[in-house]
């Protein structure tokens, strides 16, 4: 034996190591064929499209599997999880070189390269990673079972594959103490500090009478390695699967905008059925979805309707789509998952930002609400109903005529939309809600004041559609849509500005799969840029604000920097609120939920009204109709300090300077 390497394999019979070969052999064969049959089970959805940008596919699935950028963002967890699977790479890693050089390049060129220093070094970095490894299980194993999530999930096999892992490294530390009992102990201690654990159980082994030690190793080590064995085989039939669908769902994102729904072919007259009403519904990558999902939580730890007591839990809808898919083949999906689960759901993309596992719960929480609505004319209550019958009577939700849309503009500085520089899409809470109206006044304020001119569509203007697409009415929602555009390209619009983010993502992204190509921008990114470029001015003052961001302008489309800048001109007082950013808390009325009555549980406007009023702010500051409506309904059911919600665009437009006066000159 070298100085400074080990043999490998010490006091392990040949004939052993063959059998540890097949044994091997064998359970890879189990899991190649575990993953097979799953594979059939995937096969029952849609057929998926060809992959685009292969390259980027593979590169973003590498990035997430070997750096867990997702996995990180979880506090606690997070780093628990990273730290294990770094650690047990280093060991997997470990592993490979020994065979490298035990079966190629020893055997092949005479080449040992585990020696030396090098061999210090490996063997350091293995017995610090064994160590990490068995700690971060530890921390892994008491969240799922002892501080875990509420309702999180469990499987017997998942014990199983705990145990499994906790007696695999702590049986290779055991087997390493009893080597070094032997090969290093007094022989070699240099060494042995490389191994600063096994040393430790080293010392501790030196009670053991000599004549154990020799026996006691190889039954170990056999032992050992039926645990690895049994650990490789289990893969596809435990929750360890995600070790290999997880990194190959990354290669399955839809590669569009965040938000995008698929936008069905309503005149394909061989389509028999609409939405997802049995697993042969689904895409290939929805059922894949429900094989690839942890159920570590993360999404129902942020969903607002799970946690203010509504029986929905975006982890729970995908274990039940699983069951539907794996058990039941062609069962019904909203009665698996249960209909009130699905009608509680506001869309807030809080679960698809925070799955580390690439699941997407949105598109089909909307299918299959569109088969609900599409095939057996559901809705979750009469209000919403009678809002669908006004959407397609009057153009909008709230039963108010056409004729009427643009009366709130009277009097106002808007152009004709062939001398606008764009074209303000009010939306229906802007054109008819009284408070929201005032809303709509503050931009053409903002917008006189730093030169814009713009223009509206008045009695002409439709609903953009997107509350009765969120609801599951595709057919209502591209009905609407053509008309708007249909007035859009008749008018030769290019550019338009809304201050509504539902109006904003349904215009600007979900209009592209119809033909529409104009641009559109949210009034904060308009109102940013003026203000960035000196195009008005803001009187400033110390009024204490939060800002609630919208679910639709922040995590739908990013737009964190544009209303933080604007209140920063303001120079208010500005406290943020524990939830914000991609952390935000929804108001409750995304997903078409603005249409129905809130029933079950607490309300969530109320939950996030408080968040609000515990910053200390006198105003909750929102950029959306939606939001404003909830905050505002809110803060009269608050108890203690008053909180008052108000838009950005009105902020803006008190703190304008009063116009000069032009008496006497």
């Amino acid at each position: 034996m070298m100085e400074n390497s080990r043999v490998i394999y010490w006091n392990i019979p040949q004939f052993a190591v063959w059998v540890m070969y097949l044994l091997a052999v064998l359970s890879l064969a189990v899991m190649v064929w575990g993953f097979v049959r799953r594979l059939k089970v995937y096969a029952q959805g849609q057929k998926r499209r060809p992959l685009d940008q292969v390259g980027g596919r593979i590169f973003r699935a590498l990035s997430e599997a070997l750096f867990q950028q997702k996995v990180a963002r979880e506090p606690g967890i997070g780093p628990l999880h990273n730290y294990f699977f770094w650690s047990f790479g280093v060991l997997f890693l470990g592993t490979v070189l020994v065979f490298i050089q035990t079966d190629l390049t020893e055997p092949l060129l005479g080449w040992m390269f585990l020696e030396g220093d090098f061999y210090k070094a490996y063997s350091l970095a293995l017995d610090l990673s064994g160590l990490v490894a068995v700690l971060m299980l530890g921390g892994m194993f008491s969240r799922r079972y002892f501080f875990g999530a509420q309702g999180m999930i469990q499987k017997p096999l998942d014990l199983v594959f705990y145990l499994d892992l906790f007696l695999i490294l702590g049986t290779g530390f055991f087997l390493e103490g009893l080597r070094m009992l032997v090969t290093e102990l007094g022989v070699n201690d240099p060494l042995s500090q490389y191994s600063p654990v096994g040393l430790v159980l080293a010392r501790y082994f030196q009670l053991l009478p000599p004549e154990w030690v020799l026996p006691l190793h190889l039954g170990l080590w056999s032992f050992h390695m039926v645990l690895v064995m049994v650990f490789i085989a289990l893969i596809p039939f435990s929750r360890l699967k995600h070790l290999v669908l997880t990194p190959v769902n990354y290669l399955f994102f839809e590669n569009q905008p965040k938000g995008h729904l698929e936008t069905l072919n309503l005149e394909d007259e061989t389509q028999e059925t609409f939405g997802y009403q049995t697993p042969k519904d689904l895409r290939f990558k929805d059922i894949y979805d429900t094989d690839a999902c942890t159920s570590c939580a993360r999404c129902q730890d942020r969903c607002p309707a799970f946690n203010t007591n509504k029986p929905l839990s975006p982890m729970k809808v995908i274990e039940d789509l699983g069951k539907v898919c794996f058990e039941l083949k062609n069962g019904n999906l909203a009665e698996a998952v249960g209909k009130e689960a699905l009608w509680a759901c506001t869309t807030c993309r809080a679960c698809m930002e925070f799955c580390p596992a690439e699941i997407e719960h949105i598109p089909k929480i909307v299918g299959m609400r569109r088969a609900m609505v599409l095939m057996e004319g559901e809705f979750p209550g009469e209000e919403v109903a009678k809002a669908m019958d006004d959407l397609e009577v009057n153009g909008n939700p709230l039963g108010f005529a056409k004729a009427t849309r643009g009366d709130w503009a009277a009097g106002l500085p808007l152009v004709e939309v062939a001398e606008a520089d764009y074209v303000y899409f009010t939306g229906c809470y802007g054109s008819f809600d009284p408070r929201n109206q005032q809303v709509a006044k503050a931009l053409v304020k903002l917008a006189q004041a730093a030169g814009v001119k713009l223009a509206i569509l008045g009695k002409e203007e439709r609903c953009c559609g997107e509350p009765a697409r969120k609801m599951g009415n595709e057919y209502l929602y591209q009905s609407l849509a053509k008309e708007n555009i249909a007035t859009f390209e008749s008018k030769g619009v290019k550019k338009i500005v809304t201050a509504c983010p539902h109006c904003f993502q349904t215009l600007g992204q979900d209009y592209r799969d119809l033909g529409f190509q104009a641009e559109v921008l949210h009034a904060n990114q308009l109102l940013d840029q003026l203000w960035q470029h000196y195009k008005f001015k803001l009187n400033r003052s110390g009024v204490k604000v939060t800002y609630h961001d919208s679910c639709y302008l922040g995590r739908y489309n990013n737009l964190f920097e544009a209303p933080r800048n604007l209140l920063e001109g303001v120079g208010v007082g500005f406290k943020e609120m524990e939830k914000n950013g991609l952390e935000s808390f929804c108001c409750g009325a995304g997903g078409g939920r603005i249409l129905a009555e809130e029933k079950l549980g607490t309300r969530i406007n109320l939950k996030r009204a408080t968040m609000a009023q515990k910053t200390g702010a006198e105003l909750v500051v929102s950029s959306c109709p939606f939001c404003l409506t909830m905050m505002e309904d809110a803060t009269k059911g608050l108890e203690g300090e008053p909180l008052k919600a108000m838009d950005l665009l009105e902020l803006l437009a008190s703190h304008l300077p009063e116009p000069k006066s032009n008496e006497g000159q």
